[in-house]
């Protein structure tokens, strides 16, 4: 409750026109200071890259050509979500005990400043709501899709609603807050889902419902496609503090999102809105850094993950563990 109510502090702040920087603002909000990517990382990125997306042309044409190759019909993709969504939480059972009266609405929505969102009803279920708006590869859908649902967002608040405010009286597990610190360990534990599935026996059967979407995929080639390109999305942390506190102007930071993030015109400027909106322009330092984070704190084992899930676990705990782990 404590980091809640830091969080809201800071960003009280900021709506009322208090002075201070942008990298204040989101350390206030998140509890973790931002801090600019060397860009040698990027380098290397491309460089595995180029390796696995071989040809002619620069590489972010071929990294999109690579997309397009296996983007889904935006007419199948809530039918395919709707099949992952069933083949991931089979999956989850065997790691987190579901309340048997959980689920989840799958909504379909255009021109919004984010591509989805997990909004939890309460009473153990959740909204789904996914922007079509922007075109969707498989490993897209598959890695948006298990992020929100399984064993994602939802699995995560349905979780705790059941075995710490259900079951402890820990009432403060009702609210969900951003920007908090709260948010990004919600972001971390969304963004290593997909990873516990896709890395391991559950992928074979997600694939497969790609597949029956008429898509020929490739998932280790293009898990390993994913892999090579993650340290790019530090370009986007970059990229928002050379907006708010670099003094970039928006084509500048559009030009970088394209070079060192490999992003198509229309994902770099739906990028830019999302920095510029009053609720999001903090909030792309969540997924990174809460990657960074939880995965630091999991360190590969599925009971260190299934304690994201079901416990309070504070960035200050995270923070602890990692530099416990570099000691």
């Amino acid at each position: 409750m404590r980091d809640q109510v830091v969080g809201l502090r800071t960003y009280a702040g900021v709506l009322a026109g208090e002075p201070g920087s942008y990298a204040d603002e989101v350390e206030g909000c998140y509890g973790v200071r931002p801090h600019y990517a060397d860009e040698a990382v990027f380098t290397a990125a491309h460089e595995q890259l180029e390796e696995l997306l071989p040809g002619d042309g620069l590489l972010a044409e071929r990294y999109e050509h690579w997309e397009d190759a296996i983007r889904v019909p935006t007419e199948q993709i809530e039918r395919t979500m709707a099949a992952v969504i069933e083949e991931a939480r089979a999956w989850t059972r065997g790691l987190v005990e579901l309340p048997a009266d959980e689920g989840v609405v799958l909504e379909i929505v255009r021109d919004k400043p984010w591509w989805a969102s997990c909004d939890y009803l309460g009473d153990l279920r959740s909204r789904i709501a996914v922007n079509v708006t922007l075109p969707m590869s498989a490993i897209e859908l598959l890695i948006l899709t298990l992020h929100e649902t399984y064993p994602g967002h939802h699995t995560e608040r349905c979780s705790k609603e059941h075995l710490l405010v259900r079951g402890r009286g820990l009432l403060d597990e009702t609210l969900v807050l951003v920007p908090t610190p709260q948010t990004l360990v919600s972001e971390g534990i969304a963004k290593l889902a997909p990873e516990m599935l896709l890395e391991g026996e559950g992928g074979a059967p997600l694939a497969a419902v790609i597949s029956d979407a008429g898509v020929e995929f490739d998932l280790a080639h293009a898990l390993a496609i994913r892999r090579a390109h993650e340290p790019c999305a530090w370009a986007e942390v970059n990229a928002a503090l050379m907006l708010h506190d670099g003094g970039a102007s928006e084509a500048e930071v559009h030009a970088y999102l394209e070079r060192w993030g490999l992003m198509s015109p229309k994902l770099a400027a739906h990028m830019i809105r999302f920095f510029t909106e009053p609720t999001t322009r903090t909030y792309i330092h969540t997924y990174s850094a809460g990657r960074e984070l939880c995965r630091s704190y999991v360190a590969g084992e599925p009971e260190r993950f299934r304690r994201l899930l079901t416990e309070q676990v504070r960035v200050g705990d995270l923070l602890e563990a990692r530099d416990a782990g570099s000691k």
